[in-house]
């Protein structure tokens, strides 16, 4: 038995990178998973390639600023797997620039999906959770972001930081249906994401990759370690399975010691 043995777990932009480990190592615990994806060809392939039954796993199309697409994508989940359990809110863009240079459309559609992804998922999933009489788990992809800042980041450092503000309201409003809301905040973690920023910083700061790489991104790290994507799935199926509220309202920080709480 896996410690989330027949749960129904919807992971957002669980096509690549952090997601799709997370719903890798949930369907190893014996979770049903939801791939939600904005790419549902991604999704779909995703699913049958973690399970080729399709008992246990579905590709879900969901752009998560879209109230709509998420409301039928949850019902959709809800209505194969018998409910939802846990939902990892993960879906995520970065988009790197000086504040004064900062397009403000650039602005408003990285808070969309950071934050607004964020709302709606939950606002979906909650109402499955509360009504099914189980409690739940809702876990948000943070970062140490959520704690600390960067140059060139405003709206991700913000929308990271406004994470763990919903999940304080999310502990609260759901311990009484027992939801736990938590917030995992890993550090760098080399995910295409992550890779795509290495070019641009270097350009933005006038200095090489490698520089990057060791000066900026694993610095202030005990071990000078990217964070790995089975660093922060480990901890999610550990939010995810936590038995009782003990640790509802609580960010976890996954960076091989840059932020220390």
């Amino acid at each position: 038995m896996g410690q989330l043995q027949d749960k129904v777990a919807v992971v957002t932009g669980a096509a690549s990178g952090i997601g799709k480990d997370i719903a890798n190592l949930f369907l190893a615990e014996g979770a049903k998973v939801a791939i939600a994806d904005l790419n549902i060809d991604a999704a779909n392939a995703t699913a049958l390639e973690f399970d080729p039954t399709g008992t246990r796993a579905m590709g879900v199309a969901m752009n998560v600023t879209d109230e709509a697409q998420v409301n039928a994508g949850v019902e959709a989940v809800a209505a194969k797997f018998g409910g939802i359990d846990i939902l990892v809110s993960n879906a995520g863009i970065q988009i790197v620039a000086p504040i004064v240079d900062f397009a403000f459309d650039d602005w408003k559609k990285l808070l969309a999906i950071h934050l607004d992804g964020a709302f709606l998922t939950t606002k979906a999933c909650l109402k499955h959770m509360y009504a099914q009489g189980r409690g739940g788990s809702v876990i948000y992809m943070g970062s140490v972001h959520s704690k600390e800042a960067s140059k060139l980041k405003a709206p991700y450092v913000t929308a990271k930081h406004g994470l763990i503000g919903l999940c304080k309201v999310v502990a609260k409003e759901g311990a009484e249906f027992g939801v736990r809301a938590n917030v995992i905040c890993p550090g760098f973690v080399r995910t295409p994401l992550v890779e795509k920023q290495i070019p641009e910083q270097a350009k933005a700061f006038g200095i090489s990759e490698e520089a990057v790489i060791k000066t900026v991104m694993l610095k202030d790290t005990v071990d000078g370690e990217f964070t790995t994507v089975d660093d922060v799935a480990r901890t999610a199926v550990f939010l995810a399975g936590f038995p009782t509220n003990a640790l509802t309202g609580q960010s976890i920080v996954v960076s091989h010691g840059w932020y220390m709480q």
